[in-house]
Parts: C-alpha cells; structure tokens; sequence
C-alpha cells in the first residue's frame, strides 16, 4: 500500500485543472469512476488503488514520496484555497458545492446540480468552488437535461458523500 502524501491530492486536482480536464475525463482515463476521483481529490486517499494513484502521478508527473519523507512533509501539509473562475453551460461535479442541493426519494439521497448559464467570456469554472464544470454526463457521455439522474445510463451526475 502506497503511504501518500495528503498533498498528493491537492496536486492531482491543481494538475488536473491545469490540464483542463474534467474529472470524469480523467477517471475514464485512468481506470476509476468520477466519485472515487472526487473523493481523492478533496483528501480521501483510501477511495483509489495503488495502480490508479501511480497512473495519477505518472501522468502529472508528480512524485510519490517515501515513508520517512512523507512523515517529514505531514506538519508542514496546507490546503491553497480555491479561486473561482467564470461560468460555462454546465454543473459542479463537487458533492460539497453549496450550488449542489440535496434531496430524499424513498429515503435515498440526491444532489440536485444547479446547471450553470454561459457567460459572455467562456469560462468553465463553478463560481462556488471553482471546480471545472461537466459538460455531460460523467458516466456515459450523454447530453445534460434537468435533473440529478442521467436519462441515458441512469447513474447520478453527482455522487453522493455519506
């Protein structure tokens, strides 16, 4: 089992975002589903297998550190906010972003996303979180419609964190 760095996760999204990709492009990419990928992202290093962060870090280059240095850096571990961006078409794939509203059917929860207009500059960023923006539906590609389930596949655009 790989001892990760808490601050891997916070470099994997920084890089991520650099890239532009969304999470689900690269969880398509490396081999995980969108939720997993999410979850990693905002610390939970236990949702993704040894394989998949080694993917991660050899595709942003990012070097994954040992034991004794890992223990070193722990103390010294800091989140940098996230700066807000513009608008585009679309909704925040965040569980956590207040522009996601929770809702019960049968007493299982949804995250309703708020799809987000276009703006006059182009932007891809949630103004609330600053995540990029999905575009489509993270599991199958399908075009967005109102509403937190996929018509196409029938997953949820927005996992839900217990």
């Amino acid at each position: 089992m790989i001892h990760l760095d808490p601050k891997i996760c916070q470099q994997v999204r920084q890089e991520r975002r650099k890239a532009r990709l969304s999470q689900s492009e690269l969880a398509r990419e490396v081999g995980c589903g969108q939720s997993a990928l999410s979850m990693f992202e905002q610390g939970d290093g236990t949702k993704l297998n040894d394989e998949v962060i080694h993917k991660l870090c050899e595709k942003f280059k990012i070097e994954l550190k040992s034991s004794e240095e890992l223990k070193e850096d722990v103390a010294a571990a800091s989140l940098r906010p996230v700066v807000p961006s513009a608008l585009i078409h679309g909704f925040c794939p965040n569980p956590h972003c207040p522009s996601n509203h929770g809702y019960q059917v049968d007493g299982e929860t949804f995250l309703l996303p708020h799809r987000h207009e276009s703006d006059p500059v182009g932007g891809q960023f949630c103004a609330l979180c600053g995540e990029i923006l999905e575009k489509k539906c993270p599991t199958c590609g399908a075009p967005l419609h109102d509403g937190a389930v996929c018509s196409h596949c029938g997953n949820r655009y927005v996992a839900v964190m217990s």
